[in-house]
């Protein structure tokens, strides 16, 4: 059993023991202090809260539904819902925050507490310790009961969210209906099943081939949209002679496509093809991670803009773009921010921007990928012994390599003209994970075995 304690929430399998997985005494514990930080932090009695839809995601929903009324907490459940659609949900409501139950890409026996704050982002690193701070000294003062919190219901958001994405400038529905777009679609039976295919049909996109898409939590694959596990919509794009593929991961905030030989798009270029056609028509900066892929970059200063890389994390992303003015933004494993509508990640208004493009652009989705700058991300890491001073190997790395551009706002990232590795140590492991990209897969590859064996020779000195 697992349970992991960060500053943006709480994940954990489902079972075991107290502490050492995620069990009703730590859902109750965490969720109580998320909510009296609320309390504390913003005065405000109202949070909004929504889940994909895990097997453990209506039991979790009562754990955490009880809870906060036991504290005097209003709650607006939004039900089965959408990592970003609860955000633009909390803001709308005026709540003082917001919890979605979720663990993205993993397993089914995981689920997790991802928490927002008012404006309907992500906790930063101070408000986050100061949650787990409350949730370690465990004194809780529960209300007495005619001051408990009540509950509402309110499975409106779907449509509010596909209105508010369809009434952007830069969402074309008119252009997407013109296009005729076949389309298949792998929402891994969770809240995709439901969202996705109202979305497209919004869009004017009538033939659609739906696979996975009943919202049981029974995950037919890993949820993980990597290329080995979307072997079935690859198949189903070739087999209807579809324009595309489109997968989401559980909570729709990570978004890849297929294109129409059943090849992948590959979830780096999510993001770079959406910033090529949000630039093309709104010209300004662009923030993505560190461990994403340079053709963002490439794109960026093609149209004479400033691209910049953040520390990984969401919530570093987008405090990035706020900082620099960014008009698209995200992560390199499919999560696009798009600013005009919510900072977060959001595979919907992903969707409506990127099928705009394709829908004006008039060529096949392959086609569209090719024009881009080819690049191949190599991921990797080294096992470590416990005890082991990680901040000293990184420092002998950057010794050795000082002459070259790089970065030390997350790990060590040194750049290599058009060649990158990242070096970035984990917080629940001894590993040092390595992400490289280059031009080609082998040179990837090779750029990270050189610094892996600089690593190596580092540990047996």
């Amino acid at each position: 059993m697992t349970l992991i304690k960060s500053i943006s929430g709480i994940r954990g399998t489902i079972g075991g023991k107290s502490g050492e997985g995620l069990t009703p005494v730590d859902i109750v514990k965490f969720t109580a202090a998320y909510g009296k930080w609320i309390l504390s932090k913003t005065g405000n009695k109202k949070i909004v809260l929504g889940r994909d839809a895990r097997i453990s995601g209506e039991m979790v929903r009562n754990l955490v539904v009880g809870t906060l009324q036991s504290i005097g907490i209003d709650v607006v459940d939004l039900g089965l819902s959408t990592t970003p659609t609860v955000e633009i949900a909390v803001p709308d409501q005026k709540a003082g925050g917001g919890i979605i139950l979720t663990a993205s890409h993993n397993p089914k026996e995981w689920n997790a507490l991802k928490l927002l704050n008012h404006k309907g982002e992500f906790i930063n690193e101070e408000d986050g310790k100061e949650v787990l701070t409350i949730a370690e000294a465990g004194e809780f003062d529960f209300e007495e009961v005619n001051n408990l919190g009540n509950v509402s219901f309110d499975d409106s958001y779907l449509q509010k969210h596909i209105d508010q994405i369809l009434l952007l400038p830069l969402v074309d529905a008119v252009a997407i209906k013109n296009a005729n777009f076949k389309i298949a679609i792998d929402c891994v039976n969770s809240s995709g099943g439901v969202f996705i295919p109202a979305l497209l049909k919004a869009l004017g996109v009538e033939t659609v081939y739906e696979l996975f898409c009943e919202p049981n939590g029974h995950f037919p694959h890993n949820p993980e949209p990597l290329p080995e596990h979307l072997t079935a919509i690859s198949d189903t794009v070739k087999e209807h002679k579809a324009d595309l593929g489109i997968v989401v991961d559980p909570d729709v905030d990570r978004l890849c496509f297929v294109c129409e030989d059943g090849t992948m798009f590959g979830e780096e270029y999510t993001l770079v093809a959406v910033a090529d056609y949000v630039l093309k028509h709104n010209p300004g900066n662009t923030v993505s991670n560190l461990s994403s892929t340079r053709a963002l970059r490439d794109v960026t200063e093609a149209a004479d803009q400033v691209y910049n890389a953040s520390a990984v994390g969401e919530v570093n992303v987008v405090n990035l773009m706020k900082s620099t003015g960014s008009v698209i933004g995200g992560e390199g494993n499919g999560g696009v921010i798009y600013p005009e509508l919510h900072y977060g990640r959001d595979a919907l208004v992903g969707i409506a921007l990127f099928l705009t493009h394709l829908a004006k652009s008039e060529k096949k989705i392959s086609t569209l990928k090719a024009s881009y700058p080819m690049y191949f991300i190599s991921k990797n890491k080294i096992n470590l012994k416990k005890g082991m001073d990680v901040d000293d190997i990184l420092q002998k790395v950057k010794d050795k390599h000082k002459t070259k551009p790089h970065s030390t706002i997350d790990g060590l990232k040194i750049e290599f003209e058009k060649q990158w590795v990242h070096l970035r140590k984990s917080n629940t492991e001894p590993i040092i994970r390595v992400y490289s990209e280059s031009t080609s897969e082998a040179g990837a590859n090779k750029l990270a075995n050189n610094i892996m064996n600089d690593i190596i020779s580092f540990i047996q000195k």
